[in-house]
């Protein structure tokens, strides 16, 4: 097994076995570093020794005598006999094929715990996506277009509250559900934007995190029926990833919206996005920022060619978003739907007020979307030097790729 194979298991079981090692140990922090430290050795002994059988049993096992040693070792080990003792039980006890505790779940418990209302509410997500999908600090402040070393200091905090003040690793019942229910969705949806967008890396898309994201909404859905807002979160990722097998060509660049072929979507979860995003809108109550991005996404999967997007409703979508969530995200989105419907200097006005700003300086895809506002224009000149800054800031291989032909484009036209 090579190392590339390593970084895959890495991606795909990271959170899965962190999560079982959390509930064991109830120490977020023992357990991360044992799992680090687990991953590092098949790193060094794989290559050398060969690769075990079960590589992710192996690497849950090697996590938890990881685990031991370094309680064993500190001078506070009699005050953690307890954690010790319960992890070597719970090792003794794990019967899975694979070792890892396997609770339908268990990843849900750990987004709950890390959602716990004692906990900063970015926090909260912060540590959720560095515990669940093992992101690092660096990708975590990207999400949030946060300083890295702020974003740091929040998960150590966070991290520390869960430990002082005893909060309970559970899915809570009762009225404690819905209270986190916010914070648990935004997590879900930040794991699937990792997925989907991801942030840096080679890979346009990371279909482990899209798979864990949908599976983790569908358990949520089924546990609060009467919530139409986790069906609307269900149907926003599903109708983003019917289209995933469209997004990329052979080499794994981007290709944009409108020049996908459409007949490679998945109509199936199209149908099923579709039928849940109707109930999400249409429950009797004024709809929640999910059921709208919902229905957006319900818009475009319609249309069986670009031309047959309805853009106004889409703007006016985005227009009633902005009122529940005036992020400059939001706000960016809705400066492109506004270009599509009404023109794009109307667009490209909007997009001004966010650069002046200053908010998304840092935001790849402000430039990006001024870029190809200017270019839909004839602005050749202007559209290279947004595409010219956009990639000074971008941090995805595939989306820097996508940018320099942009650019070479526009350049030689």
């Amino acid at each position: 097994m090579l190392q590339p194979d390593i970084t895959r298991l890495y991606r795909e079981h990271y959170g899965r076995i962190l999560a079982s090692l959390i509930r064991a140990l109830g120490n977020f922090q023992l357990a991360e570093d044992a799992l680090q430290d687990a991953f590092a050795a098949a790193v060094e002994q794989w290559p050398r020794e060969g690769v075990p059988n079960n590589p992710p049993a192996w690497i849950a096992a090697t996590a938890r005598h990881k685990a031991i040693d370094k309680a064993r070792r500190q001078s506070w080990f009699s005050e953690r006999r307890d954690e010790i003792q319960r992890l070597i039980e719970f090792e003794m006890a794990s019967d899975s094929d694979d070792g890892v505790a396997s609770f339908p779940d268990e990843r849900l418990r750990l987004i709950f715990t890390c959602c716990h209302p004692a906990i900063n509410r970015e926090a909260q997500i912060a540590l959720s996506l560095r515990t669940l999908c093992g992101l690092t600090t660096e990708e975590i402040a990207r999400a949030f277009v946060t300083p890295t070393a702020t974003m740091a200091q929040r998960i150590v905090r966070a991290q520390r509250k869960i430990r002082r003040a005893g909060i309970p690793y559970e899915v809570p019942s009762g009225d404690a559900l819905p209270e986190r229910l916010d914070s648990a969705m935004a997590v879900i949806y930040l794991v699937f934007n990792e997925g989907y967008l991801a942030s840096s890396g080679d890979e346009a898309v990371r279909k482990d995190l899209c798979a864990e994201a949908i599976r983790l909404a569908r358990i949520l859905s089924a546990l609060m029926p009467t919530q139409p807002e986790a069906r609307g979160l269900l149907a926003l990722m599903l109708l983003h990833d019917s289209r995933r097998d469209a997004r990329t060509d052979s080499n794994g660049d981007l290709i944009m919206l409108e020049d996908q072929d459409r007949t490679r979507w998945d109509h199936r979860q199209i149908d099923e996005g579709l039928g849940l995003a109707a109930e999400a809108i249409q429950n009797g109550s004024a709809p929640g920022p999910y059921a709208i991005q919902a229905t957006i996404a319900a818009e475009h999967a319609r249309a069986k060619r670009p031309d047959d997007t309805d853009w106004v409703r889409i703007a006016q979508l985005y227009a009633m978003l902005r009122e529940l969530r005036p992020t400059s995200i939001i706000a960016l989105n809705h400066a492109v739907a506004i270009a599509m419907a009404q023109g794009m200097p109307e667009g490209l006005a909007l997009i001004a007020k966010l650069e002046a700003s200053g908010e998304l300086n840092d935001y790849y895809l402000m430039w990006s979307a001024k870029a190809e506002l200017l270019r839909r224009m004839g602005n050749f000149i202007d559209a290279a030097s947004a595409y010219r800054r956009a990639l000074e800031v971008v941090t995805s291989n595939p989306d820097r790729r996508f940018l320099a032909r942009r650019l070479k484009e526009v350049e030689s036209t």
